[in-house]
């Protein structure tokens, strides 16, 4: 039997290369948790999609802080189609245009908290976001006689502050999976081809209000999303019923709660 003697060069670069190994592990095992939750599980997130199974429903938002001028036109496609969307609308276009904020809420769309001036809003204090969130949601409330239940931060912007001062408020935080970048002005087929190929089960979209080439774009998606066999939904009407969480992936997920013994009670862990 031969034994094999490491000299003391060969040995410490051996532990070395191992060492070495161990941590090439142990950060490229980190990077590829998620795309949305960077900062690990410390970090609170929003709800970008919804798991709603191989069930093919969908929801179209819009984020409505420019001018009002398609309001019409928009609400006419949705209506040709039987679509009712969820718009996202700043404090300011509230105060600016109430008649295109009723119209729209009169056809049966959703009318959401996008904050009351369009800041960035991850860099507000906490009183500052309450500021925000509670003064666009009493401008909707007097408008339309409903106090908006979801928010979606300028720019989609968020951090814990934000995300726990909207739940306090009665708001969940939500943003998207599937962004058409309207707002670049792309042409009407590059929306199209854009939006189609990401939509997915449970898909969140995200337009905008007096974007130049939404309105052509819509009528495409819509009756190729139907021959395909989805359902446009409202945003709430996506969202699972409680109690749910948000996996690190930003999806909406049931949470499977254990079933109570027989001195056991089942409490919701979502705040209210």
């Amino acid at each position: 039997m031969k034994i094999f003697v490491l000299s003391k060069k060969p040995l410490i670069a051996y532990i070395l290369v191992l060492f070495s190994a161990a941590i090439l592990l142990i950060f490229s095992s980190n990077s590829a948790t998620s795309v949305f939750n960077p900062e690990g599980a410390d970090r609170l997130l929003p709800i970008y999609n919804v798991d709603r199974g191989t069930e093919k429903v969908c929801t179209l938002t819009f984020d409505a802080a420019w001018d009002d001028k398609d309001t019409d036109q928009l609400i006419s496609i949705l209506d040709t189609y039987q679509v009712k969307a969820t718009f996202f609308m700043v404090g300011s276009w509230v105060e600016k245009y109430p008649e295109s904020v009723k119209k729209f809420a009169d056809h049966g769309h959703e009318i959401m908290n996008h904050s009351d001036t369009h800041p960035h809003i991850n860099q507000l204090s906490e009183e500052k976001v309450r500021q925000e969130i509670i003064g666009c949601a009493d401008k909707i409330e007097a408008v339309t006689g409903k106090r908006p239940t979801l928010f979606r931060g300028p720019y989609g912007e968020y951090n814990n502050t934000v995300i726990r001062q909207a739940e306090t408020l009665g708001h969940k935080t939500l943003q998207w999976d599937v962004d058409s970048l309207d707002w670049k002005d792309l042409e009407t087929e590059d929306i199209v081809t854009r939006v189609l190929k990401r939509v997915k089960p449970g898909s969140v979209m995200l337009f905008h209000n007096g974007a130049k080439n939404t309105p052509a774009a819509l009528p495409q998606i819509i009756e190729k999303l139907q021959a395909e066999g989805y359902r446009f939904v409202t945003a709430t009407e996506l969202l699972l019923p409680e109690p749910t969480v948000v996996n690190r992936q930003g999806t909406q997920v049931a949470q499977d709660l254990p079933t109570p013994g027989p001195t056991e009670s089942v409490e919701s862990t979502h705040a209210a």
